[in-house]
């Protein structure tokens, strides 16, 4: 995203949080885990009324899920938008949601992605926090655990094997634990998965058994082209 003051930003729109999430309910650990490379959450509220239900217990909803799963999500910069400011029909929910907003210290937004009302305002304003939020591990320490254990604590915790004469396929439990939490799309996080197939000694196997600059890698499901 690119706000007017020609500052940017990457948005992960994360539609799949419901109540039960931090309990795997629906696809909520998957979103759960994704929540966590980010560094500040922009909390959507729907204030129209029209769905039948209260924004406050929305918001405190998520925010329950979000402290389930995580103290280091609940502690996350949090900015919180009510919207469909246009089909507003009562103003109940606006100010329920805005007193609880304003308890909590956080920051509170109106906008209409209809109208346009309030969007430039909120995007000048995201990119500017997040240019001043310090970039962030994306995994911590107990995390990377995982992706640390010795070959000897772990028979065969990966295998390189040459299936044709350009591609080499890499599984094993390793890597499964590996792939299952990075993001692919996220530059940041393809970065992490890049250390750490040179940490775990698969980059080294994979030169052992010849791949050469644009060869085919491929780690489970995924496809890369090798570059030296």
């Amino acid at each position: 995203m690119k706000a007017k003051n020609g500052g940017s930003f990457v948005i992960a729109d994360i539609p799949g949080i419901i109540e039960g999430a931090s309990e795997g309910v629906g696809l909520g650990l998957k979103f759960l885990r994704h929540i966590e490379r980010t560094r500040v959450l922009l909390h959507l509220v729907d204030c129209s009324g029209l769905n039948g239900r209260k924004a406050v217990d929305d918001f405190n909803k998520i925010n329950s899920e979000l402290e389930k799963y995580s103290d280091k999500l609940i502690d996350k910069r949090q900015i919180v938008v009510a919207t469909k400011m246009d089909i507003m029909q009562d103003d109940t929910n606006l100010k329920e949601l805005e007193n609880v907003v304003k308890e909590k210290n956080l920051e509170f937004f109106k906008i209409s992605s209809t109208t346009g009302e309030g969007l430039d305002e909120l995007m000048v304003y995201l990119a500017n926090v997040v240019k001043s939020l310090p970039q962030e591990e994306i995994f911590d320490i107990e995390d990377n655990k995982l992706y640390t254990l010795q070959d000897d604590e772990e028979e065969n915790g990966f295998t390189v094997e040459k299936i044709k004469e350009n591609e080499f396929y890499v599984s094993g439990p390793k890597v499964e634990k590996l792939m299952g939490r990075v993001n692919i799309s996220d530059n940041e996080s393809f970065a992490y998965l890049q250390r750490m197939l040179k940490k775990l000694g698969i980059e080294d196997e994979l030169r052992r058994q010849g791949v050469q600059e644009g060869d085919t890698v491929k780690i489970l499901d995924w496809h890369f082209e090798y570059y030296l």
